[in-house]
């Protein structure tokens, strides 16, 4: 009994039993804030209802099986992979260029960074907005084309112009921030390595393989989570440029979701939609740091 009581109060000396004090406050908000709100979400797609006073009820798989046969799903799910695809690859090569550019002593190195890094901290809405007068049929755009003699296009009329829109906003929104990113993981390449390759006669495409893009792992990795999660969350352009439209052709699975929720107060399906995008954006995760990380 006494060895018990002894290994009792040795645990409590411990420093992990100190570690957890410290963590409790941290997990709770966790619990609470992310950990409660999933499970309820999970709880919700498999309801039927309203949050009136008729309440929910219990539906079981039958909103995902609205998704499984519901056309519309599979065009946005489509869309969504579209556009994070055509987001993710650009914002990523075009800022590593930018930064690597920027990483050598060029003149005016300072103010060409805080140009870069300005779209990052403007508004979405704002942003949206502007995006919204540039492509407009009568926008600065399709008037640069009338003055080349080119034929206006109705960007954000057409089905097929529509997401090209919404992609050019993704990217023109992540390049600063992923620059700066890409700036930092550069400068922590200790230079001596590339005076060595220097040496060894690697020129300037081989130091950027052998060194560059190795010592840029862990940054990579970084950006490219980001850099989904950026696309994979996207409302705000589309609610501001778009709607969604036209036929469809631009609505996302967070759009869909705030669509089919507040809109037609559908909160199980949308619930099961949403889930269906938590599950997707998780596995996508998985797979970059599953390609990307570490053996």
């Amino acid at each position: 009994m006494k060895k018990t009581h002894d290994f009792h109060w040795q645990w409590l000396d411990d420093d992990s039993f100190a570690a957890w004090i410290f963590l409790t406050p941290a997990a709770i908000l966790l619990g609470l804030f992310v950990i409660w709100p999933i499970t309820y979400l999970f709880y919700l797609s498999f309801t039927a209802g309203s949050f009136t006073s008729t309440g929910t009820h219990w539906v079981g798989l039958k909103n995902y099986w609205r998704l499984l046969v519901n056309a519309d799903f599979w065009q946005v799910l489509f869309n969504t992979i579209y556009f994070t695809l055509g987001s993710i690859i650009p914002s990523l090569v075009i800022p590593l260029g930018l930064a690597v550019l920027l990483n050598r002593s060029l003149a005016f190195r300072g103010v060409l960074r805080s140009a870069y890094f300005l779209p990052s901290i403007i508004s979405l809405v704002a942003a949206g907005l502007g995006f919204r007068w540039l492509f407009q049929t009568t926008g600065p755009v399709n008037g640069l084309l009338s003055f080349l003699t080119i034929p206006p296009i109705p960007w954000l009329g057409d089905t097929f112009w529509a997401m090209p829109v919404l992609i050019l906003f993704s990217i023109w929104k992540q390049i600063g921030f992923n620059m700066v990113v890409f700036l930092a993981g550069l400068q922590a390449i200790s230079p001596s390595r590339y005076e060595a390759a220097e040496l060894d006669g690697a020129n300037s495409w081989q130091q950027f393989r052998h060194i560059t893009i190795p010592g840029l792992k862990p940054t990579l990795i970084f950006a490219t989570v980001t850099t989904a999660i950026f696309t994979l969350r996207s409302f705000e352009p589309v609610y501001i440029i778009t709607g969604g439209g036209p036929l469809n052709a631009t609505n996302l699975l967070v759009y869909y979701t705030y669509q089919e929720a507040f809109s037609q107060f559908d909160f199980g399906y949308a619930a099961a939609v949403a889930s269906v995008l938590l599950v997707v954006t998780l596995l996508l995760v998985y797979l970059q740091l599953r390609t990307w990380g570490e053996e």
